[in-house]
């Protein structure tokens, strides 16, 4: 095969999911949080609508103390948990970066909303493709208020805009090994 796909083969293989709490706390140059959302910007989309939209905190463990507060709001009273609390508020663990990534509704409504959302999970995975080839971890969370309207309210995002969860990045010597539990062959139907 050629050098070019190995080389492509080999970040895509490679690429884990690696969780804040095993990052280091080593910082990533902005430069290069800037480089992979550019990669994130070659993303596919119909009628080049480029839906894909970031919010990025240079400081982890100010997004973390937020996302915190959210869930404090979201539950007063008895339905407040402080252990829930008290994670949510140290989530970022190691991490250098966080980034929200969002599907910002355009204005072309013949384009289904999916579509829209399937374009910026693309973007997003350039992203940790991209961070992958720089040798730093990705974590894709939806956990907490992540997925709740009232994360996205927080953000200023629009009703037909969509949260696509929030990526942790950041450095680690952590490198868990990747494993399918299908078979490729399972997966496939060939047609004549």
């Amino acid at each position: 095969m050629d050098t070019t796909f190995s080389a492509v083969a080999n970040i895509i293989k490679n690429r884990r999911t690696i969780k804040p709490s095993t990052m280091n706390g080593n910082k990533i140059p902005n430069a290069h949080i800037a480089s992979i959302l550019e990669l994130a910007d070659w993303a596919p989309n119909h009628g080049n609508t480029e839906p894909w939209h970031f919010i990025v905190f240079e400081d982890p463990k100010t997004y973390s103390e937020q996302h915190a507060e959210l869930y404090k709001a979201a539950n007063p009273g008895e339905s407040f948990n402080q252990t829930v609390y008290t994670n949510l508020s140290n989530q970022f663990g190691g991490a250098s970066h966080v980034i929200i990534p969002y599907q910002k509704r355009g204005d072309l409504p013949k384009i289904p909303q999916f579509e829209e959302v399937i374009a910026a999970s693309c973007a997003v995975q350039n992203l940790l493709l991209g961070a992958t080839a720089l040798n730093f971890g990705a974590f894709w969370s939806t956990g907490g208020m992540v997925l709740k309207p009232t994360f996205s309210e927080h953000f200023g995002l629009g009703a037909e805009d969509t949260v696509l969860g929030v990526l942790f990045l950041g450095y680690t010597e952590t490198q868990p090994e990747g494993k399918r539990k299908t078979p490729i062959e399972e997966k496939i139907t060939w047609n004549k």
